[in-house]
């Protein structure tokens, strides 16, 4: 079937036929290569660079952002007790009393039923998991085995003025602390200590340690002695400011004894 100049029916780009006779330079018999669209004949085509080809911007897709914000909402109810151990709570519900549908709350309650905070109740929704003083103890433990010789070591090699960077996150968690919510202190808390082990540059450090705390600040059940006041999250944070100076002194018998006591402290009272 010869096709000729007329091009092909399927892309409409002109095509030289086999055998036929090409611009100059090109011998007959040659297999048919497309020409550039639009070209003029006699032109040179063939050295220019190919046209890019600019990608379709694809509209942003908010479910992903609902979903981080109902997740941390509930991680913030979690630790102010608002969601109860032992309790049950089904998605409908809390999307009702957030003000969106279940699916963004169905899918960050199934995040924490990863992290260990709710377990899947079928055909009901999700049930806190009642924790007591023994796991609280067991998390403590844990943190200060990764924690410690991270800290010990930083103590060695950091130099002063990057301790002294971190005095606003400290000084922020006794805000925190002071406004007397749980939720809040929690979260600057957090922040704090993510940003001293930061320092070791070790990313996969700072996320099991992280993981770890936000477990250790899940309430207990009934409230028990994790039902902490304002007074208690004050005390808490001011060894904040009392590590800090520690650090930048590098006295590593108090970095020790501070980092010690904190931990012991988060094991009696959940933090």
């Amino acid at each position: 079937m010869k096709q000729g100049a007329q091009g092909s029916a399927e892309t409409g780009t002109p095509w030289r036929a086999a055998g036929s006779a090409g611009p100059a330079g090109v011998p007959a018999g040659q297999a048919r290569v497309p020409q550039q669209s639009g070209a003029v004949r006699g032109e040179h085509t063939h050295s220019e660079p190919p046209v890019p080809v600019v990608p379709r911007v694809r509209p942003v897709v908010q479910r992903a952002s609902v979903r981080g914000q109902i997740l941390d909402a509930l991680r913030a109810a979690l630790v102010a007790g608002d969601l109860r151990p032992g309790e049950v709570y089904s998605a409908p519900a809390l999307g009702e009393r957030f003000g969106v549908s279940a699916t963004p709350v169905r899918e960050a309650m199934q995040q924490l039923a990863l992290e260990g905070a709710v377990e899947v109740v079928p055909n009901r929704g999700f049930r806190v998991v009642e924790r007591g003083v023994r796991e609280l103890a067991e998390l403590a433990e844990v943190r200060a085995l990764i924690e410690v010789p991270v800290m010990l070591r930083l103590a060695r090699t950091v130099p002063a003025e990057r301790w002294a960077e971190l005095r606003p996150l400290a000084e922020a968690t006794v805000r925190a602390a002071s406004s007397g919510c749980r939720a809040t202190y929690a979260e600057s808390d957090r922040g704090f200590h993510r940003a001293l082990l930061s320092l070791s540059g070790n990313g996969q450090l700072v996320q099991i340690a992280e993981d770890l705390h936000r477990r250790a600040q899940w309430p207990l059940v009934g409230g028990g002695p994790g039902g902490r006041g304002r007074a208690d999250l004050v005390a808490d944070a001011h060894e904040h400011t009392a590590l800090l100076d520690a650090l930048i002194a590098r006295d590593l018998d108090v970095v020790r004894a501070l980092v010690g006591e904190h931990f012991a402290g988060a094991a009696a009272a959940g933090a």
